[in-house]
């Protein structure tokens, strides 16, 4: 089924598209990709961008916050990098672009996500914790982004590299992975070894 991809926030949109109309910003990014690409740069694959936030009581579903968007930066028919807003008093503004593993697995979670059965609207879920980032595919298609909350039905695509334990590219209920990441995150209880 189609992913129903929420919109982004023109301000966040725009400001990745001056970053990229900016010869500075591209040449100063820690991106090689970006920096050679020959041709026009366009942004697309607006993604809202969630922090994980264990549940606030056992057995209760874990809470997300919305900090950012990332839009995928393509080069003809490939993805040379990333380019990501974080949210500030102001509203959206650029903050870096980026490289690496995340951007290819997430193509490529983006591909499976797509294979479902069902129609989900695509998130990307932080868990700083555990240096671990999912395709978050949200089971309320049309839910507002910046609002969005993990509802039972939700599944999470953990994306390469996951951490120990944790397979990536596999499709987790996220009833089912959310108690794992609450515990892994919990603090060590008083008196037991670190």
């Amino acid at each position: 089924m189609p992913l129903l991809v929420p919109p982004a926030p023109a301000p966040a949109l725009l400001s990745v598209l001056a970053a990229l109309s900016s010869p500075t910003a591209v040449l100063e990014a820690r991106t090689p990709a970006l920096r050679t690409a020959e041709g026009p740069l366009d942004a697309e694959h607006p993604l809202p961008v969630h922090v994980f936030e264990p549940a606030p009581v056992p057995g209760a579903l874990p809470q997300a916050r919305l900090t950012g968007w990332r839009f995928h930066i393509r080069v003809g028919a490939g993805v040379a990098a990333a380019g990501e807003t974080v949210a500030t008093p102001d509203g959206w503004v650029f903050s870096r672009f980026s490289e690496g593993p995340y951007l290819v697995s997430t193509e490529r979670a983006l591909r499976q996500a797509e294979a479902l059965p069902a129609t989900y609207q695509p998130h990307l879920l932080s868990v700083p914790g555990l240096y671990m980032l999912a395709l978050w595919l949200h089971s309320v298609p049309r839910a507002d982004a910046a609002t969005a909350q993990p509802d039972p039905a939700d599944l999470l695509i953990p994306l390469a590299p996951a951490p120990p334990g944790i397979a990536s590219h596999r499709v987790y209920r996220l009833v089912e992975l959310a108690p794992v990441l609450n515990v892994r995150l919990a603090p060590p209880l008083a008196g037991s070894p670190a």
